[in-house]
């Protein structure tokens, strides 16, 4: 059984728009390492070091404040600020620097009670186990697993891939009766989801590529994160592409010349 300090979550607040963590949110993530990422996105024509000494004290003193309630709900938590032109790309970025297992998306959260999993035919149904359960850990949340089948001839298929779902969670230690299973057939897999998500408090998603960016946050989890009023846990997949993550990262303000990331304070690192 994996131990929560194996897994890491990063959490990118918009601070500067008024964007805060709900406090179920943070009590519900106690158990997990946590990194929050305080990112500002700027028009093309705002050049990063313009928008630093504008802001960077504001959102360094916003992220820092947010960091004191994680720390109150006995949470370890490290913070990075970001200034882009391009914050799906600076999540990428960061949730591969930091070894990020998922990445929250927020919404508000006023209740914390249920989770919606909506579980694709490729992904790998053990590896996303093993950071529900850490999440999972120390709460009452109840789960549902959740699968949109094309047609009626893949029904038995997605009812087979929550049955080995379940069976995931249960050997990772989530009791049984906390779980439930629901295969739906037909329509648009994002409709269904967000239909059953209007039930649940937490919707949490799991990609099977490599790219966060390219797949998953241009893809279903980003529109299903703009239209339901609920968080949504993007869980990444276990393998990268290297020559990818490494077009995809802006050089930091306070990198060498080798790219590398220098230590600004202890668990806040600034990038661009």
């Amino acid at each position: 059984m994996s131990s929560p300090r194996d897994h890491r979550v990063l959490v990118p607040v918009d601070v500067l728009e008024g964007e805060s963590v709900p406090q179920t949110i943070v009590d519900a993530f106690a158990s997990i390492p946590v990194v929050l990422l305080g990112y500002r996105e700027l028009p093309d024509q705002t050049s990063t070091d313009q928008a630093r000494d504008q802001y960077g004290d504001r959102v360094r003193a916003e992220i820092e404040e947010l960091r004191t309630v994680f720390e109150d709900a006995n949470c370890d938590v490290s913070s990075r600020i970001v200034f882009t032109h391009d914050r799906l790309k600076t999540f990428e970025r960061v949730a591969v620097d930091e070894s990020c297992d998922a990445v929250l998306l927020l919404n508000p959260a006023p209740v914390l009670e249920t989770v919606l999993v909506a579980v694709r035919g490729d992904v790998n149904v053990e590896y996303i186990a093993r950071l529900l359960r850490t999440v999972l850990d120390g709460t009452d949340l109840e789960v549902t697993l959740f699968h949109v089948a094309s047609d009626e001839s893949d029904r038995e298929a997605g009812v087979e891939l929550l049955a080995t779902a379940r069976d995931a969670l249960v050997d990772e230690g989530v009791p049984s009766e906390r779980i439930d299973s629901t295969v739906t057939v037909d329509g648009s897999p994002t409709e269904e989801i967000l239909d059953a998500a209007a039930d649940h408090d937490l919707l949490v998603a799991g990609e099977s590529r490599p790219s966060i960016r390219r797949y998953v946050f241009r893809d279903r989890a980003e529109r299903l994160a703009k239209r339901t009023v609920d968080p949504v846990l993007v869980i990444r997949g276990e393998y990268l592409e290297a020559e990818d993550e490494r077009e995809s990262v802006d050089a930091p303000d306070d990198a060498d010349p080798n790219g590398r990331s220098g230590e600004i304070t202890s668990g806040d690192r600034e990038a661009e």
